[in-house]
């Protein structure tokens, strides 16, 4: 979440691009590995333009809740040599999107009841939608924000902004109406990450910024034979997503 990706010495858990990226491929050394893939490409990486693949224009969130979610994901992916910012790279409107279409309403979701608190391994134990949840824990942050900060959470300055994501993120934060801050934060870094690194059809990772960040070759699957080829040698890829092929 820091305004430096590349390392942070605080404890708990760091909201910044390294870790989306290990959360992402599950790797424990993604800093070194992108520094290595540079060095062997006898490169710097680029920051690729932001041309998002879906109009700008919102049709779940609020303006209220617009600011919210652009403040947000500019904390969590700031700009920097390696991709635009958050909401540059459509992370906004892909979470708005995923909130206004199936999964959002709860399409998949049992939520008959009977409720009760469950255990970290059962998944999502809420009666309502994640829509619905979303909605409400932005409403609810920007309260605790104003009632604790004097300002709404888009408005705070970076290192408070920092201090209140990890307090969610750690369950130091439980809002008035007893949701837990805990839930809300996972739901929002769940579509942050998810944000990040889809497929730029769903509204994120404009000009598939993450993928080339990564040197992913994209949606073909068929790159089998280039393990032999490019055995011990760089591989440069032309990164190709669901439009592409379309």
């Amino acid at each position: 979440m820091s305004n430096s990706k590349e390392a942070d010495t605080g404890q708990g858990f760091q909201l910044n691009r390294r870790t989306l990226l290990k959360s992402a491929i599950g790797s424990v050394a993604i800093g070194s590995s992108m520094a290595v893939s540079a060095q062997n490409n006898n490169s710097q990486p680029t920051k690729p333009a932001a041309e998002p693949s879906v109009s700008k224009g919102y049709v779940f969130f609020t303006p209220a809740e617009q600011e919210f979610v652009e403040a947000l994901v500019d904390h969590m992916i700031p700009a920097d040599q390696y991709s635009p910012k958050g909401s540059d790279l459509g992370v906004n409107i892909f979470m708005d999107r995923a909130l206004n279409d199936g999964w959002g309403k709860g399409d998949r979701l049992y939520l008959n009841g009977p409720w009760q608190a469950g255990t970290a391994f059962q998944g999502y134990q809420l009666p309502m939608t994640p829509a619905e949840l979303a909605r409400l824990g932005i409403e609810q942050m920007n309260l605790y924000c104003v009632k604790n900060h004097q300002n709404t959470f888009h408005l705070l300055p970076k290192n408070t902004k920092e201090e209140l994501l990890k307090k969610l993120q750690s369950a130091q934060i439980t809002f008035e109406n007893g949701l837990s801050g805990k839930t809300f934060f996972d739901l929002l870094y769940q579509t942050v990450n998810e944000g990040f690194f889809c497929d730029p059809i769903y509204g994120g990772n404009a000009n598939k910024a993450s993928w080339r960040m990564l040197g992913f070759p994209g949606v073909i699957a068929t790159h089998a034979i280039n393990i032999e080829t490019y055995k011990n040698k760089p591989f440069v890829s032309n990164t190709l997503s669901i439009s592409d092929i379309s």
